[in-house]
């Protein structure tokens, strides 16, 4: 696939937004992140590894709006429609300027949920958020379809992993996870997939006992 442009005015704006100091784990996954989608020509698989609040989620707030902001319509799978519609406000309150839709399960024969999976083959939304819903055959995603995050996949069962390998096929991938499970973790050790792990909390957060 081809590379994403050199971040430009915008993208420096979005980052600017985050309202905290960035830990230095965080800072060197926004920068492999940055690498695998602006510098390789090769697919991003990429696996960010680290505990709940240790900032995961803005590592795959800036690869979606990266990619979102040049013409790549992306989407953010979760496993709980509860986590799905959390990541949904996030989004819509930073990325103003994108068409943000939720895609919700159980849709498939309603008028919302058909008119939205047409503007997502159309290509007319920009970023999609969802749960299993997402890997559904009636979904069929644009031709500018250029990022897959998938959030807490350890908590997907295999046939949905199955589903995932296929619906991302040629495209940026980028997994977070709190607890990798040890066949995750063994791709990634062996090379298969590139690893980030985010080690440190962000300042003011206490570990718990």
């Amino acid at each position: 696939r081809e590379p994403c442009l050199a971040d430009d005015k915008a993208m420096e704006a979005f980052e600017a937004a985050f309202p905290f100091e960035p830990t230095t784990d965080q800072q060197r996954c926004f920068d492999d992140v940055k690498a695998d989608m602006v510098r390789q020509r090769r697919p991003m698989d990429r696996l960010i590894c680290g505990d709940v609040g240790f900032g995961k989620t803005e590592v795959a707030l800036r690869a979606l709006y990266r990619a979102a902001s040049q013409g790549r319509q992306v989407a953010l799978l979760a496993p709980t429609v509860v986590l799905a519609a959390q990541h949904y406000r996030t989004l819509l309150k930073r990325m103003p300027d994108l068409r943000v839709e939720f895609l919700r399960g159980g849709t498939t024969q309603t008028k919302d949920g058909q008119r939205l999976r047409s503007e997502i083959t159309n290509g007319t939304i920009d970023v999609v958020v969802g749960t299993h819903a997402l890997l559904g055959k009636t979904v069929k995603f644009s031709d500018r379809f250029g990022l897959l995050v998938v959030d807490e996949e350890q908590r997907f069962g295999v046939a949905q992993k199955e589903r995932m390998k296929a619906v991302a096929t040629g495209i940026d991938v980028l997994t977070l996870t709190a607890t990798p499970i040890p066949r995750t973790l063994q791709m990634s050790l062996s090379g298969i997939r590139d690893l980030s792990t985010l080690r440190t909390p962000p300042l003011g957060r206490l570990n718990v006992t």
